[in-house]
């Protein structure tokens, strides 16, 4: 009789002052149906792109796309009070002319319980000193 037990490292470093109580709810509840089904249609329309473009430009196009978007994805700005935009890299995956929902639903910088980022955690995590998130939530 095999039990089922959830992973949950209890012995690691988290520091409760810096990004708030630790829970395993969000390591429980899966994504939204709705947001599944989104993201394997743009998978699927993606797949397409490519075919169409390969078929038309001939796979070297296919390779200079797939190395200008590695170049894009990884520009960022240091974690601070300005977010990175990643502009280049919408324009060249077509991101611009997407309009989710956090396009109109509340931006989280307006919200009442929104605490800013602390850089000195941010660079700590990118480079692999310590874990954590990058921006830490209140809740």
């Amino acid at each position: 009789m095999g039990s089922k037990s959830i992973a949950h490292e209890v012995a690691t470093n988290h520091d409760i002052l810096r990004f708030g109580l630790d829970g395993i709810k969000g390591d429980i509840v899966g994504s939204h149906p709705l947001e599944s089904l989104r993201e394997t249609a743009r998978r699927n329309l993606d797949e397409k792109k490519l075919l169409i473009t390969d078929l038309t430009y001939g796979s070297a196009f296919n390779l200079k796309m797939d190395f200008d978007k590695q170049i894009l994805s990884r520009f960022q700005r240091p974690p601070g009070m300005l977010p990175s935009s990643m502009l280049g890299f919408e324009a060249l995956t077509g991101g611009l002319e997407d309009f989710g929902f956090e396009d109109y639903l509340n931006m989280p910088q307006d919200s009442e319980s929104f605490r800013p980022p602390d850089m000195h955690n941010g660079m700590e995590v990118r480079l692999g000193l310590s874990k954590g998130p990058v921006c830490p939530s209140l809740f």
